[in-house]
């Protein structure tokens, strides 16, 4: 049975407790976050294979899009856990930080899901037009472009603030950001010359991302 020697060496030693048990606890985040990763990854990689075969895309556009999105997503991921594994940039706030994250993510998890049910079998995982395509004013689409590309967005953003690292929630979020933007960019333009002034019209009222701001 251990018998402090002083007042000193007591609380020295209920440091060091609390030291291995926080030590624990965010070994087990970490864990979480990374298995959340995973599964969100073959999540979209199952989206990836589900897509309308070649005879019923009618025209593509993508411009490596998708190429460029998987290059800045990976380099995030993997610049934003090797920041996370250092002091550098850390917030000593795991508890806080680690539940916002969570409740981010599983936001965004909610928006990508809902705006691709609403799609149905015109969802593409590339820049392409399908035979029949109809143009989506409602749900989320009825106020925002992009909603898929939104719950993306939060997703990243929460998964990174569950590594309580606000150089990590950076290295994630800007790549990320500018990787959508570019794919917003090529299928504005491949929708405005596919669906004309319908889709010109459509873009006149609504925002890309956030309503009445973006």
């Amino acid at each position: 049975m251990y018998k402090p020697k002083d007042e000193s060496d007591y609380y020295n030693r209920i440091t060091l407790i609390k030291l291995q048990i926080n030590a624990s606890t965010m070994k087990t985040k970490l864990i979480l976050i990374f298995a959340f990763s995973i599964l969100y990854g073959l999540f979209e990689l199952f989206l990836s294979r589900r897509q309308p075969g070649k005879k019923e895309i009618s025209k593509s556009g993508d411009k490596g899009s998708i190429w460029v999105l998987t290059i800045l997503i990976t380099l995030g991921y993997w610049l934003s856990f090797m920041v996370a594994a250092t002091k550098m940039g850390r917030i000593y706030y795991w508890n806080t930080l680690f539940l916002i994250g969570s409740a981010l993510a599983l936001t965004g998890l909610i928006i990508r899901v809902t705006s691709i049910l609403k799609l149905k079998h015109h969802f593409t995982y590339t820049v392409t037009n399908v035979k029949n395509h109809e143009l989506i004013e409602t749900g989320l689409y009825k106020i925002i472009r992009h909603p898929g590309y939104l719950g993306q967005l939060i997703i990243f953003l929460g998964i990174s603030t569950c590594l309580s690292n606000w150089l990590s929630i950076l290295l994630t979020v800007i790549p990320v950001f500018l990787g959508y933007l570019y794919r917003m960019n090529v299928e504005e333009k491949f929708m405005a010359e596919q669906q004309g002034q319908k889709y010109i019209d459509y873009r006149e009222r609504t925002k890309r991302l956030i309503p009445n701001v973006y």
